[in-house]
């Protein structure tokens, strides 16, 4: 194979391999994010029932508040009974303390209820945070999993980086420009092998004489449809 040709083979599949990295990072990190989303979302569900706690406390406080406010009014009641003179300050008396005897029973299931609801999420807090101790224990041994694998993807991507450096400083400026040229809207697939006849590029079957000259390998050759570099496996050539 041609020299030059040879050392854009070479620095294609080194460039592959280099844009291969940011994948591999992003499904690496991944991992993580998704187990530290999960952890936040339990964090988030923890301060939701914290809250609640709160709220129904502060609810309950006023009910307990109003008991003590009507517990005074019975005592008032008392009272104005021993000073009442006629059949309507009675009824009047009567009817106000049968309210008070309504909003009173009200008052304590309220603080029944509000009791319970707080059991109920107090033990919510609990297993939530239960699991978020489990959850943070997971996502703890991921980071020092990611963190090896990073650091292996990381050392990798530094060994192809000098293998890059090393081959571009053997090569060419003009062959390397041209490679670049159209490296900048061909991407990966800048140099490209020919099978069955047709560059693995465009797709597109190339003539007899540009087959033939792929064939010899003397020289650079580009597709004629799409303008890819050219090559043909030493294997298929010889099969």
């Amino acid at each position: 194979m041609n020299k030059y040709l040879e050392q854009l083979v070479a620095l294609a599949k080194i460039d592959e391999e280099i844009d291969a990295f940011v994948p591999k990072m992003k499904a690496v990190e991944k991992k993580l994010r998704v187990a530290l989303e999960q952890e936040d979302a339990i964090k988030s569900r923890v301060e939701s029932f914290k809250k609640e706690i709160v709220e129904a406390k502060l609810k309950k406080n006023k009910n307990e508040l109003h008991l003590a406010e009507l517990s005074a009014k019975f005592k008032d009641f008392s009272k104005k009974s021993a000073a009442i003179k006629t059949d309507k300050e009675m009824k009047a008396l009567q009817l106000e303390e049968e309210i008070a005897k309504e909003q009173c029973d009200f008052a304590n299931e309220e603080i029944a209820r509000l009791d319970s609801y707080i059991d109920a999420k107090n033990k919510d807090v609990q297993e939530a945070e239960a699991t978020l101790n489990d959850v943070a224990a997971r996502t703890q041994e991921i980071k020092i999993s990611i963190d090896e694998q990073i650091k292996e993807i990381e050392e990798q991507r530094t060994r192809v980086y000098e293998d890059k450096q090393k081959l571009v400083a053997e090569m060419s400026q003009k062959i390397l420009s041209f490679y670049q040229k159209i490296r900048k809207w061909a991407g990966n697939t800048t140099v490209v092998p020919v099978k069955k006849h047709a560059c693995y590029g465009c797709f597109m079957r190339i003539n007899d004489k540009t087959y033939s000259s792929v064939l010899l390998k003397d020289d650079i050759i580009t597709c004629p449809h799409c303008g890819r570099i050219l090559y043909k496996d030493l294997e298929e050539v010889e099969a």
